[in-house]
């Protein structure tokens, strides 16, 4: 674990700790903070650990409102969901996420092969190019309005595994608030 002080807008100062993970896949430093207020800093595999030092400070404006934003949901279910809660909840999930898959599909009529359930800490769903879907399991906690968002999301990537034009417009059949549910989605995970 690492750690900078950083000063905000009213230069107020601000200890943040952060982990740096290297990864043989990345090219590019990236900077990442979760709703739970952990911040990792990836570096591409070769890459010294001083530069992930230097990016934080660069980045420690957008850093620190990330931060701050986070803060407003410290006390909520999300943040606090531990691994008790996923094993929990893995089963309910799997059986909501199908049958709202069921539900949407009739219009769709798309096939894929598997549904799975994660416990992703970025991440509300995705789709393989083998057709397998994946949501995560805190879909059992988000309005209805928003899980239709993920599952629609996802059933959409089936046809058009991009997040082109044509897929928004497939989205938008079903969610045509697509763009106000994708930005709630993002503020709580």
């Amino acid at each position: 674990m690492h750690t900078k002080i950083l000063q905000d807008r009213t230069k107020q100062e601000q200890e943040v700790a952060y982990t740096i993970r290297k990864s043989k896949r990345t090219k590019s430093v990236s900077l990442t903070v979760h709703a739970d207020g952990t911040v990792v800093v990836t570096l591409p595999f070769r890459a010294m650990d001083s530069i992930a030092a230097a990016f934080v400070r660069e980045k420690e404006e957008w850093l620190l409102r990330r931060m701050n934003y986070f803060r407003k949901f410290e006390n909520t279910a999300l943040v606090s969901l531990t691994r008790k809660d996923y094993l929990k909840n893995k089963e309910r999930a799997r059986a909501l996420a199908h049958e709202r898959i069921e539900h949407f599909n009739f219009l769709y009529k798309y096939s894929y092969n598997s549904v799975s359930i994660r416990d992703q800490k970025t991440c509300w769903g995705s789709c393989s190019s083998k057709k397998n879907l994946s949501f995560n399991y805190k879909i059992v906690f988000i309005s209805e309005a928003l899980r239709d968002y993920v599952i629609v999301h996802e059933l959409c990537h089936l046809q058009e595994l991009n997040h082109s034009k044509n897929f928004w417009a497939l989205v938008a059949r079903t969610i045509p608030n697509y763009k106000e549910c994708k930005k709630e989605l993002g503020r709580i995970l």
